[in-house]
């Protein structure tokens, strides 16, 4: 890579990915290390978080690595009026890496083309969220022993969903099938299955969440309906329950299935799923950690022995 912002998940091609998924096993068995002594990260939220915030705050203390910021724009100069560009000169000057969600489709593309410093992307509105699929093929990799030829099935909310939309992108490498399954108001956007159509991907719609789609699946992808999406609260309203995993919907799945899901979550898998061995939802959370540490790493240019 001769960028080494990562801004979408096609700035990486499918050598970086193995590359990078290598790195974060390293991490998996030794995840303090003091790479980034002398190093200071900008975490730049301009929208909530906890987990993605969390874990790249945790990686950079486990790295060594100092921490500036802010996780509540209304506390920034943003709110009176600053431009995004200069935030992000302004932050540049002090900060050797800036990590940042946006409200905003492409705000960290546009932050990439300013910025003096690699910027990653932790979330741009509903387009992109390439940290959280890094993490996704690593927690597949992790309980497949693989990522070729998996059949994934992916539930709820597949227009808004940017954890979807990456995770589609960065499983193209790897000869996937897919199962989509959602609302007609929030299938998946035409740009995504023209996408996989262009790359031979098969993949199925489904409004109806049955037996069949699941116990096809290596791989059950659930997503959140996203309140924090939807102008019409009716419209929310009116799909927010629609699909819910309960534990007797998983008794006849395959050995190696396993439920991913990016958080948070609210009534989409009930809570009895989480003592089943085929809930991975809280690990897959940890191994952002690692991800992240591999993510930071290459961004800098530093080796991890």
């Amino acid at each position: 890579m001769v960028n080494k912002s990562l801004v979408s998940i096609t700035d990486y091609s499918k050598e970086d990915i193995l590359r990078i998924l290598k790195i974060a096993e390293k991490f998996d068995e030794k995840p303090n290390r003091r790479l980034l002594e002398g190093k200071v990260c900008a975490t730049l939220f301009f929208e909530p978080s906890t987990r993605t915030r969390l874990s790249f705050e945790t990686a950079i203390n486990r790295l060594g690595g100092r921490i500036i910021g802010f996780s509540d724009a209304a506390t920034t100069s943003s709110s009176k009026g600053e431009t995004l560009k200069d935030t992000i000169l302004m932050v540049s000057n002090y900060a050797d890496i800036i990590i940042m969600r946006h409200h905003l489709e492409g705000a960290a593309r546009y932050a990439s083309e300013v910025a003096k410093v690699p910027i990653i992307n932790a979330g741009d509105g509903a387009n992109q969220h390439p940290t959280q699929t890094m993490l996704d093929l690593y927690s597949i990799y992790k309980t497949q022993g693989t990522l070729d030829n998996l059949t994934i099935t992916i539930v709820g909310d597949l227009k808004y969903g940017r954890t979807v939309h990456s995770l589609i992108i960065g499983m193209s490498h790897f000869n996937p099938r897919f199962i989509f399954v959602a609302p007609e108001e929030l299938s998946l956007p035409e740009t995504y299955k023209q996408f996989c159509d262009s790359r031979g991907i098969p993949y199925e719609e489904h409004t109806d969440f049955s037996p069949d789609v699941i116990n096809q699946a290596d791989i059950l992808y659930m997503t959140r309906v996203q309140r924090e999406r939807f102008t019409d609260l009716m419209e929310y309203e009116k799909v927010k329950n629609v699909y819910i995993l309960r534990k007797d919907m998983i008794e006849k799945t395959k050995n190696n299935f396993r439920i991913l899901h990016p958080l948070p979550r609210v009534n989409e898998i009930q809570q009895d799923v989480d003592d089943s061995p085929k809930a991975y939802y809280f690990e897959q959370a940890k191994n952002g950690m690692f991800i992240r540490e591999a993510i930071i790493c290459e961004a800098l240019n530093i080796k991890v022995d």
